[in-house]
């Protein structure tokens, strides 16, 4: 999978900014830019929010069409099959960029990562329609991030990840209090939480259930009782969205033959890796990898 600095090389070339660390950015975006991230779709290991200034932009995000207009924004999560279909000629966004290995160290990401993965029953889906007051709060949250990265403030690091920290409070604070409010126990928060971590450090070499619930101490049905209550989803089916990530990584990223990308993802035989990833992507991963020619 990509990480924000992969992904960023891809995109642009040079770094944006000299000692870049490649965990967070923020910057202002135009329709070139915005169509550009086509081309790391569904394979960016990081959290990405979205809040159109001026102008609109029509996206499909898990096979959802949506047009986002002033004031609208959307939360893009680890793994979401995002395609930019089109964007108007003054289309100006701006989008923060924050590696998940940053938004889970970071203490209010706790959070926006409980509200970015509730069920889609609760939620409806990963865009918020702002009211213009609360709008231009995150849009000046947003501008203070950009000025802090391209400043040569002597505590950088560690202002930024404040500044991070208080854009994700004021995001929760603008969610309707419906869905705000905890639906859940702290304790199966946490241990969705924990499961999340777990999952970013083993899911290749580790997708069956019992393994996790060994980790967290708890039993197998309880894990997937967790999981199903936070998040709307099973454990195989977050741990597949990882390995169709990873697998499309490896296709887009190496010359590795389709036979060798399945034996290192764990696959018996091709045929079955095959099976898998035109069942995640809806393209089999030979014409999935040539569409990177």
């Amino acid at each position: 999978m990509y990480s924000l600095k992969e992904a960023w090389t891809l995109m642009y070339g040079e770094p944006p900014v000299e000692g870049w660390d490649g965990r967070f950015y923020c910057l202002e975006f135009a329709r070139t830019q915005a169509l550009e991230t086509n081309r790391t779709q569904g394979m960016m290991l990081c959290y990405t929010f979205n809040l159109v200034l001026r102008g609109w932009l029509n996206i499909v995000s898990n096979g959802h069409e949506l047009q986002l207009g002033p004031d609208d924004l959307y939360i893009y999560t680890p793994g979401t099959v995002i395609t930019v279909e089109d964007a108007s000629d003054d289309l100006r966004l701006l989008c923060l960029l924050a590696e998940e290995g940053l938004t889970l160290e970071t203490p209010s990401g706790y959070n926006i990562v409980r509200l970015s993965h509730l069920p889609f029953v609760w939620l409806h889906e990963q865009r918020m329609f702002l009211s213009h007051p609360d709008a231009l709060v995150l849009a000046s949250r947003m501008y203070d991030i950009i000025r802090c990265i391209h400043s040569n403030h002597r505590y950088k690091a560690e202002v930024l990840r404040m500044l991070y920290s208080v854009f994700l409070l004021d995001m929760q604070n603008v969610q309707p209090e419906t869905t705000a409010e905890h639906m859940v126990s702290q304790r199966t928060e946490d241990l969705f939480y924990r499961f999340m971590q777990l999952s970013l450090q083993h899911f290749l070499d580790h997708r069956d259930i019992a393994f996790y619930a060994s980790q967290l101490n708890i039993s197998p049905v309880y894990l997937s009782r967790v999981v199903r209550k936070v998040s709307g989803r099973t454990v195989g089916s977050y741990l597949n969205q990882l390995l169709a990530m990873e697998a499309a990584f490896q296709l887009r990223t190496t010359n590795l033959t389709l036979s060798q990308v399945a034996d290192r993802l764990g696959f018996a035989d091709l045929a079955s890796f095959s099976k898998f990833f035109s069942r995640m992507k809806g393209i089999s991963p030979y014409r999935y990898r040539e569409q990177r020619l």
